[in-house]
């Protein structure tokens, strides 16, 4: 079995309307989290990556 894909929180829950500045995800992904497929989680992930370098650009 593949291995799971480790959940992104950092546990410092910070929102900016519907994303979270800590981790990237949005409330929906943060929320589905548990149920996500693997592949579901996979892509939650990335976009959460590029969110948080949208926003790390945004700040420098």
């Amino acid at each position: 079995m593949a291995k799971d894909i480790e959940n992104p929180c950092v546990a410092t829950c910070q929102l900016s309307g519907d994303v979270c500045v800590s981790c990237g995800r949005n409330k929906a992904d943060i929320r589905a989290w548990r149920r996500m497929k693997r592949p579901e989680k996979m892509a939650a992930v990335q976009r959460a990556t590029a969110r948080l370098k949208s926003l790390q650009k945004k700040k420098g």
